[in-house]
């Protein structure tokens, strides 16, 4: 029920955009939202048979007090509300995690002689900023490989030209060493409008502007020289490499995609510059519960980019907007230019945005698996397991398997293990499938845990510090239903552990199935128990899937080239020791191919009509 003070300030509401504040009754802030129309927007939360959603009816509970800002556009509004989401963050907002001061990489074009460091302070001083990432991790790998191609100084002294003797990074070639006077500024100045080419995304300009640097010293008998340039730009050709993607884009954009699981959203922002695929971040979003797709994506959108440095001309989503319009303008008005956001339908966009939804859903699943729960949450779901599956004692160790292939091919088996409920990777194996030909889960189940606890016999460690292979589990768990359990309680029974406890867990229904209970047992969604056995079922399909890729694209690049005629052993390693992948040599010129070792012009054609 609306209290009176609530009732009063709804009738007072201006026909006006602003912003408003939702607070209980201690002051509290609960809700930050925005209106192009106060008076009506507000209202709408308190009128009678108004369709509210479980959370918002739980918000509207708790309202003791309302506070408004009255703006001259619903584009001021946004703005603000943006400010205050980040200053406040209400529990009742869609808001991102840790939402402190994202780092950036910064480039102190101010200084005679620019450094590029780490930074969480934007400021205009004349800086150039990169960003936001979302952990100092990625910058600091960012950072790493720029270090690894570019000969800038890291330092923070004061340049004079004049010191004694330079630091290590000199002696190494990952600085020109300003400090003793051997660079000039103009020189160092080109190191760093390449480093800034390169965040740009336009290593293939940096790469010739290289090119003609390294012949001109070549030519002048500068061979150090040459020869670091030749270094600078191998490094750069191997990043340029790792940046190409399947699906074929064009220019600068962002494309952004998220996964949601209960309150909680994993974004994913691919930053694609020049074509290529420069960078990507993850992001966490929290307040997500019962909240529609476009209002998850226009509250990221919103927080993102008002602290972004640089926003490209297309932004390329999962899910449409709200407010689409306010949103554009506000952007076109942060870069000075033009911004498109489009959700694509069909087409390369599509297939673009689904790839980092991909990336969303497999971040979020390694989110959960990493930080699954509390500690009092995990002894509930341990002593749950106990229960439910009738164990002789708490499951404090579980294995996992889990099997992956197509139709037979490329067949691998993972073992995941958790310990107190928690991921132990250290114990993980994987194993590839030798003995069974053709698609026989069953068969290619039991060769797994056959090898699995044929090792425990042959190693049978100190038991006072057990291995991987030598600690016995509480519990086996099979992806699977009775089937599988069948086909693994046999080889238990022939490998001498028949007596350790098995179950398997059926995806389609979420059923577990053990041996002494015909019925499956079914926990309903919200199970602790139930929670950490899907945790350790979808790790272990993760950890098997990633192996069963890697099998995959290394047997497609070994059978490519091996149904070349004349392209035996020997050409076929030194065509992928030159260009690193089939899709590399497939982009190269024929000349190219002719210039590697132990290739003839004929080879060279015919490896470009097959590929």
């Amino acid at each position: 029920m609306t209290n009176s003070l609530v009732t009063a300030q709804l009738k007072q509401l201006p026909v006006s955009p602003g912003v408003y504040l939702m607070r209980d009754t201690e002051g509290n802030i609960l809700y930050v939202g925005k209106a192009a129309n106060l008076h009506h927007r507000v209202r709408s939360y308190f009128g009678t048979g108004q369709k509210l959603s479980p959370k918002i009816k739980r918000m509207v509970a708790r309202v003791g007090d309302l506070d408004f800002f009255v703006t001259n556009s619903e584009q001021e509004a946004l703005i603000l509300e943006c400010n205050l989401i980040k200053r406040y963050r209400p529990h009742f907002n869609v808001r991102l995690k840790d939402d402190k001061a994202f780092p950036y990489l910064k480039i102190s074009l101010n200084e005679d002689w620019p450094r590029v460091y780490v930074t969480r302070r934007l400021e205009e001083n004349g800086g150039r900023y990169f960003g936001p990432f979302a952990s100092a991790r990625s910058v600091r790998q960012t950072l790493k490989v720029l270090k690894g191609i570019f000969p800038f100084r890291a330092c923070s002294r004061t340049i004079t030209g004049n010191d004694a003797r330079p630091c290590l990074d000199y002696h190494i070639r990952h600085c020109l060493g300003p400090c003793i006077g051997v660079v000039s500024q103009p020189e160092y100045a080109k190191v760093i409008k390449q480093v800034i080419l390169f965040l740009e995304g336009k290593q293939t300009r940096v790469v010739k502007g290289l090119e003609g640097q390294m012949h001109k010293a070549a030519e002048a008998l500068n061979f150090e020289k040459a020869a670091l340039l030749r270094d600078q730009i191998q490094a750069l050709n191997g990043v340029i490499e790792g940046q190409k993607i399947a699906t074929t884009v064009r220019g600068e954009q962002d494309v952004i995609a998220f996964a949601n699981d209960k309150d909680r959203a994993c974004v994913q922002v691919f930053f694609i510059r020049s074509g290529k695929l420069i960078g990507r971040e993850s992001f966490v979003l929290q307040g997500t519960s019962s909240e529609e797709p476009k209002q998850i994506m226009s509250s990221f959108i919103k927080q993102f980019y008002g602290s972004a440095p640089y926003i490209p001309p297309l932004i390329l989503l999962q899910h449409p907007l709200e407010d689409k319009a306010v949103i554009e303008n506000w952007l076109r008005s942060k870069r000075g230019g033009r911004v498109q956001i489009r959700v694509p339908y069909r087409g390369n966009k599509k297939q673009l945005v689904k790839i980092v939804a991909e990336n969303a859903a497999q971040a979020l699943q390694q989110l959960t698996v990493k930080q699954p729960a509390t500690p009092a949450t995990l002894t509930v779901a341990l002593v749950e397991i106990e229960r439910e599956l009738h164990l002789p004692r708490l499951p404090s160790r579980i294995e996992c398997y889990d099997i992956s292939d197509i139709q037979g091919m490329a067949a691998v088996g993972s073992m995941v293990v958790f310990e107190q409920g928690k991921p132990k990777p250290s114990h993980y194996r994987r194993f590839r499938i030798k003995t069974v030909s053709g698609a026989n889960d069953y068969a290619m189940l039991q060769e797994v845990l056959r090898r699995r606890f044929k090792r425990r016999r042959l190693e049978n460690g100190d038991a006072s510090s057990p291995s991987a292979w030598t600690a016995l589990p509480d519990l086996v768990l099979i992806d699977g239903g009775r089937g599988q359990l069948n086909a693994a309680l046999a080889v238990l029974e022939e490998a001498g552990a028949g007596l350790v406890p098995t179950a398997s867990l059926a995806k389609e229904k979420e059923e577990i199935f053990i041996p002494q209970q015909a019925e499956a047992i079914s926990l309903p969604a919200s199970s602790p128990g139930l929670q950490l056995l899907q945790r350790l079922r979808d790790e272990a399909h993760r950890f098997a899937l990633g192996y069963h890729q890697k099998i995959r694209k290394r047997e497609t690049f070994t059978s490519i080239l091996d149904t070349i005629p004349g392209i035996g052993p020997k050409r076929k390693r030194a065509l992928l020791k030159q260009f690193g992948s089939v899709q590399a040599i497939r982009q190269a010129a024929t000349e190219e191919l002719v210039a590697t070792r132990g290739m003839s012009r004929s080879s060279a054609q015919k490896i470009k009509e097959y590929l």
